[in-house]
């Protein structure tokens, strides 16, 4: 009876929370009450709050300073381009402009590079690094174009007497080397007019050469006597089937102790017999010329 009586005062006394504690915790609190702890069991649990749960946040980050770059004094804004420069990604005017599209590229690229937000506008920190990786760069050097001698002056052009001297000059050396070839030429026709004259009108000089044949026909029929036969070379070069002469002859004609010169022009392309023979008179040069350039003849001689 005595025992009831206590349990019942203990409980009594005990907070509120124990009456939601059996019998049997009770009885063991009441025995050993230091096991029991504040409340006589388990620790209470706190009761959540009314309302939703407030989650844990972190403080948010701060957006990126690009403003003190931007409107950092115009050295240190130039200096940031000579380091884009040196680092090969800008190659504009050096002037402080930091928002021209070429220095945003530029240093787009370097952030891509570096693996920094892609932004073309610096932080202080990224201008920064930046400048110290261009310090770390070494300089390239600009080699000079090798020097090349400077090239004389052209020569004054000749005046026309020098020019004249000139052209008359590689005439000479032409005409030296063809005059040979062209005497030789010449000769053969001289014999073949004094075999003709000699024969009386017969030989191969008068086959090839009407204009001759008429000639020598009409002073015989004049009763003059043909005399002295002498060749002077007009031309001589090479024509599209071999090589041309053209020679005046002079012709001395005889008739009772009068002595009378005659002048006629023969061409012909060299070969055995003649090719494209003619005789005109000296006084018809335009027959001549046109026979030269019906030859294509390329002169050797003037």
């Amino acid at each position: 009876m005595r025992h009831t009586w206590m349990l019942l005062a203990f409980a009594a006394l005990a907070p509120a929370t124990a009456f939601g504690q059996s019998a049997g915790e009770v009885e063991r609190c009441f025995q050993n009450p230091a096991a029991c702890g504040q409340g006589g069991g388990a620790p209470a649990v706190p009761a959540p709050s009314s309302g939703a749960p407030v989650a844990a946040t972190r403080p948010a980050a701060p957006a990126p300073d690009y403003t003190t770059v931007l409107q950092s004094p115009e050295p240190d804004r130039r200096r940031i381009q000579e380091s884009l420069h040196t680092l090969d990604k800008y190659n504009g005017p050096i002037d402080g402009n930091l928002q021209s599209e070429a220095t945003e590229k530029a240093i787009s690229d370097w952030q891509r590079a570096h693996g920094l937000h892609v932004a073309g506008k610096l932080t202080p920190q990224e201008a920064q690094q930046l400048n110290a990786e261009a310090s770390r760069t070494p300089i390239k050097r600009i080699e000079p174009p090798p020097q090349t001698a400077a090239a004389p002056p052209p020569p004054p052009p000749p005046s026309n007497a020098d020019a004249l001297k000139a052209l008359n000059a590689r005439l000479a050396e032409r005409r030296k080397a063809a005059e040979p070839k062209a005497d030789a030429a010449a000769q053969s026709l001289i014999r073949d007019l004094k075999a003709y004259v000699a024969a009386d009108g017969k030989g191969v000089a008068g086959d090839q050469f009407a204009v001759f044949a008429k000639w020598y026909a009409d002073n015989k029929a004049a009763g003059r006597k043909v005399g002295e036969i002498a060749p002077i070379i007009d031309d001589y070069g090479e024509a599209k089937v071999g090589a041309a002469v053209a020679s005046e002859i002079l012709l001395e004609t005889k008739q009772d102790g009068n002595s009378q010169s005659h002048c006629l022009v023969f061409a012909w392309i060299e070969g055995n017999p003649r090719k494209n023979t003619q005789a005109f008179s000296c006084d018809d040069v335009a027959a001549v010329e046109k026979w030269k350039t019906d030859q294509a003849l390329k002169s050797a001689w003037r």
